[in-house]
This record gives C-alpha cells, sequence and structure tokens, in this order.
C-alpha cells in the first residue's frame, strides 16, 4: 500500500459519511436553484497542469477523462453554460492542453478540437481550435496526423484559406516518419498547391518523391507518375497561351 492510500484508510468512517452527506446536500441544493444567466467567463481558466496531477492521486489518465467530462459540460445547454460556439476559445484550448499533459496519448481532446470546436460557425474560433490541433501535433507527429489532416480539410475548405491549409499539409509530410502514415496524407500538399495553381511547386514535390524513390508501392508510384505527367502538360499548355 503506498503512502497515499494509507493515509486515506487512516480517515475515520465519520469523516466520510459527513463527507458524503455534504456532498448529497451540495447537489440538493443546486438543484433547486433558479440556473444563472450564462456568461462569457462561465469556462474558467484551466488550472496549473501541476495543479491537475496531484489531485489525480496517481491516476492521471482518470482524472484526464473527468476533466474531458467537466468541459464537456460547458457544451451543453444547462443554466451554468454556454454553447460551446460563445465559450472563450483561448481559454478552451488550455483546457484541452491539460488533458492532453495529463493524458498524452489520448487522442479525444484532439477529436474535439479538430472535429467538434472547430467546425463552429465563427472563423476566429475555428482558427484558434485548429492551431491548437497543429501545436500539439508538433508533439507526436506519427500518432496525430489524422487531426491535422482533417484540420487541413477544414481550413481549405470551411476558411477557403489554402495558404493555412497548405501549412497543415507540408508539416504532416515534413515531420512524420511512420510508414503508417499513408500515401494521401503526405500528398495533401501536392493537391493544394493545385488548388493554389502553384503547379510548378506541384511538379517539383512529385518529382521528389519519385526520384528520391519514396514511393515503395508500384501502384502507388505509377499514380504519382501519372500526375506528374497531367501537371507537366498543364503547365505547358500555360506557357503557349
Amino acid at each position: 500500500m503506498n503512502r497515499d492510500a494509507r493515509a486515506l484508510a487512516c480517515v475515520p468512517s465519520w469523516v466520510w459519511l459527513a463527507l458524503g452527506l455534504s456532498l448529497a446536500a451540495q447537489l440538493t441544493w443546486q438543484s433547486t436553484r433558479q440556473p444563472a444567466p450564462p456568461a462569457a467567463a462561465d469556462l474558467p481558466p484551466p488550472p496549473p497542469v501541476q495543479a491537475l496531477r496531484l489531485a489525480s492521486f496517481g491516476e492521471p489518465e482518470a482524472a484526464a477523462r473527468l476533466v474531458t467530462l467537466y468541459v464537456q459540460a460547458f457544451d451543453l445547454g444547462g443554466g451554468n453554460a454556454l454553447p460551446y460556439k460563445n465559450l472563450d476559445y483561448r481559454r478552451l484550448a488550455g483546457w484541452l492542453r491539460a488533458i492532453l499533459e495529463l493524458d498524452p496519448r489520448s487522442e479525444y481532446p484532439l477529436f474535439l478540437a479538430a472535429r467538434v470546436y472547430a467546425e463552429v460557425p465563427d472563423e476566429a474560433r475555428s482558427r484558434i481550435a485548429l492551431e491548437f490541433a497543429y501545436q500539439e501535433f508538433l508533439k507526436d507527429p506519427n500518432r496525430r496526423w489524422p487531426w491535422l489532416a482533417h484540420a487541413a480539410l477544414l481550413a481549405k475548405h470551411r476558411l477557403g484559406d489554402l495558404a493555412l491549409a497548405r501549412r497543415y499539409a507540408a508539416a504532416i509530410d515534413r515531420y512524420t516518419t511512420s510508414e503508417d502514415v499513408p500515401l494521401w496524407a503526405r500528398q495533401m500538399e501536392i493537391f493544394i498547391l493545385e488548388d493554389m495553381s502553384e503547379l510548378e511547386a506541384a511538379k517539383i514535390m512529385i518529382g521528389g518523391l519519385l526520384a528520391k524513390g519514396a514511393i515503395r508501392d508500384p501502384a502507388e508510384a505509377r499514380f504519382l507518375k501519372q500526375r506528374l505527367d497531367e501537371l507537366e502538360a498543364r503547365i505547358a499548355r500555360g506557357t503557349k497561351r
């Protein structure tokens, strides 16, 4: 039995009973209160990660799940919460970052950032959520690339920001090293360059992939060679105009 467990075992039973009764009374009182109007400060600043670690009693993964539930409570339409599209997103990003600090292998905070919070109809908030996904991707690219790939798609299709989409796509190609990362994810920057009419840059990227032997699958190599031929034809047509 560790020190924390021994300390808890020494607590008299009447203390636990009093604590339980106090908690029950608090919950009953809260349930009878009239809900206060929601305010922009409903989501408080996150506490220091070290404080959360101390409060976890050596179970940081469990604490991460509890903190996630706490944060998601502000997504609900309750009396003390705002719809998440109205939350302070910088504070929200701080909470999500704290959850990842507690449980770095959890993908749920990144899912929330890229697939929930980034899809609100508010460009400024969406950009904060996408940037959070990007910064956290850099800490573990080989595991977190799917969320940055989705962020690139959102930047392209929802925000219409091709430069931002290219930045995210380029990061996937630049920082991932695992063979488990699929070719389509590594090629995202090429397709975005084509959308930006940066045909020469796209051509150079494809040519580089083929020249250095990075493509081991013959079918993928043929596909890229076909794309390269198409790009060269488009560039030639543009030059003749």
